[in-house]
């Protein structure tokens, strides 16, 4: 079988321990004799795995007991209206717009009624290549939402704002890829199938006192509530729970988030470092605002871009064409993902540009 490297952009590639783990423990889950998409989520099997999963998230977060850890469904999207529906007292927040993600942001954030939505800082102008610099902010916010990773135009923020409003985040694509100061945040979210689990599971990390402000809200969107219920008020996505758990783990092992930042700090190099020297890649991105989970990158020709895409995914490098919005490839280089499939792409990349003009 060919050696396959998937570069998506998510759901993304998993640990391959994990997946041996999860295929190990499908049909009896803990010798109970049934699997664990079986299990009730009442149960104790369930509780301790639920309970060890948030525990070790905790910990490798370093995250203050004035944090609750809420595991959800429906997506990142919808925290883009839970937020300030739980969030927004006063009914003024204000957004950074780096590119796609935040902007469905904004327009959630616009429909919640007499709701005033400033875009204090943009990166439109330079083509969202960069992270704008972020003016301080004179009036009263509930909030101020920047999205940490532009997961379709590859920017990411490598310093955080400073800001007296609290400092929400949407962290889907680059959660437990690099260290930040978790402590300064109000409020955390993430999409779990990029760095975290299969699809299906929402991680919101929200601080004590950002709780319980707002009555009467749908039960399903309280923030208060699904705390007080351990996010159980439902059925909860146990499979997803369970193997964020197992992949939880598997990032201790490594050395926590300092270790794995490490190694995708290399993966990213190596990939970069080949962009630089290219006479036929190249990066859009400025280079102080680069991800390090997120690299487009364009030969300036969509015709050969297409090319590309073929013969790389031909050759068992999957997943590479870029966001419609922006064309081009992009090579997404989550947690899971092993330096050596960088390593064959880059060398790959180097024998397609030696051939190109033929």
């Amino acid at each position: 079988m060919q050696q396959v490297y998937n570069f998506a952009a998510g759901p993304a590639v998993l640990p391959q321990s994990v997946l041996k783990q999860v295929q190990a423990e499908f049909l009896s889950y803990h010798g109970s004799g049934m699997s664990i998409t079986e299990i009730s989520h009442r149960s104790s099997l369930f509780q301790e795995l639920y309970h060890d999963a948030e525990q070790t998230l905790r910990q490798l977060m370093a995250l203050p007991d004035n944090y609750r850890i809420l595991f959800l469904q429906g997506g990142a999207s919808l925290q883009f209206y839970m937020l300030p529906l739980n969030l927004a007292v006063k009914r003024r927040v204000a957004y950074v717009d780096t590119g796609h993600w935040s902007q469905k942001a904004v327009t959630e954030a616009q429909k919640l009624p007499g709701m005033q939505v400033d875009v204090v800082a943009s990166s439109k102008d330079s083509g969202y290549t960069t992270i704008p610099s972020i003016p301080t902010l004179t009036k009263d916010y509930d909030y101020l939402h920047i999205t940490t990773n532009n997961t379709i135009e590859g920017t990411a923020f490598n310093t955080l704002p400073a800001t007296k409003s609290p400092l929400i985040a949407d962290m889907s694509s680059n959660i437990l890829a690099q260290n930040y100061p978790f402590e300064k945040f109000g409020l955390i979210y993430a999409g779990a199938q990029k760095n975290i689990g299969p699809a299906g599971l929402t991680v919101v990390i929200v601080r004590d006192d950002l709780l319980g402000q707002v009555a009467g809200l749908p039960t399903m969107l309280d923030y208060t509530l699904q705390a007080k219920k351990d996010s159980a008020y439902n059925t909860p996505p146990v499979f997803d729970i369970y193997t964020a758990g197992l992949v939880f783990h598997w990032l201790q092992d490594l050395g926590g988030i300092a270790g794995i930042e490490k190694i995708n700090r290399a993966k990213a190099g190596i990939l970069y470092d080949f962009l630089a020297q290219s006479k036929l890649f190249r990066s859009p991105v400025a280079p102080a605002a680069r991800s390090l989970t997120n690299v487009p990158f364009v030969t300036g020709d969509p015709e050969l871009d297409a090319k590309f895409i073929a013969a790389a995914d031909a050759a068992g490098f999957k997943n590479l064409k870029g966001h419609r919005l922006v064309g081009g490839m992009r090579a997404s280089l989550y947690n899971a993902l092993p330096i050596d499939a960088v390593t064959t792409l880059v060398d790959f990349m180097e024998k397609f540009e030696k051939g190109a003009g033929k």
